[in-house]
C-alpha cells in the first residue's frame, strides 16, 4: 500500500506554514521537490454551467469546425463525419487526463513533464515559441472585418492586439476575465450561427450531418491520395483544440482553483500584480489513503466530466454540426461554393458562403456570417496569446534559476506584451502567419505536440501519481492510441506524400 513519506519540514514559501523543524508529510514524485500533503477542497456541484472547458472550446472552435470539416462533407459526403466523432472523443479523453494531474497536484502538465525528464518540458517550451507567436488569427479576423466595414485590416489587427494587452493588464484576475469573455463570445457564436442555420438550412441537411457521424468505416476512394490524406489527418487532429491547447488547459484549471489548484495563487492583471500571493516552488498532493479525501476526489472527477462531455464534447460537436449545415445550404444555393472549397480557396469560399446566405435569406445574413468569422479569429488570438504567456511563464518561473524572485504575474505579462509587440512588428514588416519557408515546420510541430503530449500523459499520470488515482487500463489504451495516431499519421503523411498536416 502506498503512503506519503515523512520528511523534515520547515517554513513554506506559501500555501501554509509548518513549525520550524516539524515533520511534514510529502509525496515523492520524480526528480523534483516532493509534494507536501494538503487537504483537498470540497468539489462544487458536478452540474455546472461554465468551467475552464469553455476557454478550451473557444480556442478549439476555429477553422477546423467552421471550414475544414464542412469542406470535407461537401467533397466526400456527410459519411466522412465519423472521423470527426473519433477525433473529438479522443480529445475529450485527453482533456480528462490532463485534468487528472492538474487537479491532483495543482501543477501544470509542463511541471509534470519536468518531473519525468526536464528536457521533455523544454521541448514544449521551444515548440510554443516557434508555433504560437504569429498573429495569423488576428490577421484573419481583421481581414473579415475589413470586408464588413472597409476599415483597413492592418489598422484593426494592430488595434486588436493592443486591446488584448490592455484588457488583461487592467484585469483584477486574468483568468476570471478570460472565462467571462470566452463564454460571451462562444454564446454569441453558437446562438447566432444556429439561428442562421435554421433559416437557410433544411431538416434534410441536418439529418445527413447527424447520420454521417455513425457511418463508421466509410473510406472514400480519394481519401488515401496525396491531395486529401494530409488534409483529412489534419482535420481529425484539429477536431477541437490542436497543438498545445490541451496542455494549457491544466493552467486554467489551476487558476480556476480546481482540486489542489486551490492552494496556488492566481495570475493577476498588471495593475493588480501587487495583490498576488507568493507562488510556491511546487504543487501539493492530498492523502489518497484517507477515505474522505478520496470522496472529494471523486467529486472533482465528476465535476471535470461535465466540463469534458457536456461543455467540451457537446459544444464542439454542436458548432461543427451548425457550420456543416450552413455549408450544405450555401452549396445548394450557390454550387460555386463547393468548387472553391474543393480547391482550398478559403477566402473566396467564405465570401461565396456569405453571398449564398444573403441570397437565401436576406443581405444581413451574409453580414452576420462574416461577423462570426471576425469572432472566431479574435477569440482565437485572445485565448492563444494568454495561453502562450501563461505556459511560458509557468516553465520560466519554476525552472529558470533566479526567476522565483519575480511574481508570476510579472513574468506572464513580460511574455504577453512581448508576443503582442512581436505580432505588431510582423503585421507591419512580415507575413502574419510566419515566414513561408517554415510554415510546413510549424504545421508539423503543432501535430507533433499532440502526439508528444499523449506520451507525456501516459508517463506522468502512471509514474507521478499515487496508485489509487492513476488512470485505468482502458484510458491508457485510448491515450496510447492517440499517441500512435497523431505521431504515426503525421510521419506517414510526411514520408509517404512529402507533406504534413
Amino acid at each position: 500500500m502506498e503512503r506519503p513519506t515523512i520528511e523534515p519540514g520547515g517554513p513554506e514559501s506559501s500555501g501554509g506554514t509548518t513549525a520550524e523543524g516539524a515533520a511534514q508529510r510529502t509525496w515523492k514524485a520524480g526528480r523534483e521537490d516532493p509534494l507536501p500533503i494538503r487537504p483537498l477542497p470540497e468539489a462544487p456541484a458536478s452540474v455546472h454551467i461554465v468551467g475552464p472547458a469553455m476557454i478550451l472550446i473557444a480556442l478549439g472552435v476555429g477553422l477546423g469546425e467552421t471550414y475544414m470539416w464542412p469542406r470535407l462533407v461537401l467533397v466526400f459526403g456527410p459519411e466522412i463525419r465519423w472521423l470527426f466523432l473519433i477525433g473529438v472523443t479522443l480529445q475529450a479523453v485527453v482533456m480528462l487526463e490532463m485534468a487528472r494531474y492538474a487537479m491532483a497536484t495543482g501543477e501544470s502538465i509542463f511541471f509534470g513533464a519536468a518531473r519525468v525528464w526536464k528536457p521533455l518540458m523544454w521541448l514544449f517550451f521551444g515548440i510554443a515559441v516557434l508555433v504560437y507567436i504569429w498573429p495569423g488569427h488576428m490577421a484573419a479576423s481583421a481581414s473579415a472585418l475589413e470586408t464588413l466595414t472597409g476599415i483597413p485590416w492592418l489598422i484593426s489587427a494592430i488595434v486588436g492586439l493592443i486591446l488584448i494587452g490592455l484588457v488583461f493588464s487592467f484585469a483584477s484576475v486574468v483568468y476570471n476575465l478570460l472565462e467571462t469573455l470566452m463564454t460571451w463570445l462562444m454564446g454569441i457564436l453558437v446562438i447566432g450561427s444556429a439561428i442562421i442555420a435554421a433559416i437557410v438550412g433544411t431538416l434534410g441537411d441536418l439529418w445527413d450531418t447527424l447520420w454521417g457521424m455513425f457511418a463508421f468505416g466509410f473510406v472514400p476512394d480519394d481519401m488515401m491520395t496525396a491531395a486529401w490524406f494530409p488534409i483529412i489527418v489534419g482535420s481529425i487532429a484539429f477536431a477541437g483544440p490542436s497543438g498545445m491547447q490541451q496542455m494549457w488547459y491544466t493552467l486554467w484549471l489551476r487558476d480556476k482553483g480546481a482540486g489542489m489548484g486551490v492552494h496556488l495563487p492566481k495570475i493577476h492583471g498588471l495593475t493588480h500584480a501587487g495583490d498576488e500571493e507568493t507562488m510556491p516552488h511546487r504543487g501539493f498532493m492530498f492523502d489518497t489513503e484517507d477515505s474522505d479525501e478520496m470522496r472529494k476526489w471523486k467529486g472533482w472527477r465528476r465535476w471535470v466530466m461535465v466540463d469534458a462531455i457536456v461543455l467540451f464534447w457537446g459544444v464542439t460537436m454542436l458548432v461543427t454540426i451548425i457550420f456543416t449545415v450552413l455549408a450544405q445550404a450555401a452549396a445548394a444555393e450557390n454550387p460555386n461554393v463547393q468548387t472553391l472549397l474543393e480547391n482550398d480557396q478559403e477566402d473566396a469560399a467564405l465570401q461565396a458562403m456569405a453571398d449564398a446566405f444573403a441570397s437565401a435569406g436576406s443581405p444581413i445574413l451574409g453580414t452576420l456570417f462574416f461577423g462570426f468569422i471576425v469572432l472566431v479569429g479574435w477569440k482565437g488570438s485572445l485565448g492563444i496569446f494568454d495561453a502562450f504567456a501563461r505556459g511560458q511563464a509557468d516553465m520560466t518561473y519554476f525552472f529558470i534559476p533566479g526567476m522565483k524572485r519575480f511574481k508570476m504575474s510579472y513574468i506572464y505579462f513580460a511574455f504577453l506584451w512581448g508576443v503582442l509587440i512581436f505580432g505588431i512588428l510582423i503585421l507591419l514588416f512580415g507575413p502574419a502567419d510566419g515566414p513561408t519557408a517554415i510554415l510546413d515546420t510549424l504545421a508539423f510541430l503543432s501535430g507533433f505536440a499532440m502526439g508528444a503530449y499523449c506520451v507525456v500523459l501516459l508517463l506522468v499520470n502512471n509514474m507521478m501519481l499515487p496508485r489509487k488515482i492513476r488512470p485505468g487500463i482502458i484510458t491508457n489504451v485510448v491515450i496510447g492510441f492517440g499517441a500512435v495516431f497523431y505521431l504515426g499519421m503525421l510521419f506517414y503523411s510526411l514520408f509517404r506524400f512529402g507533406v504534413v498536416l
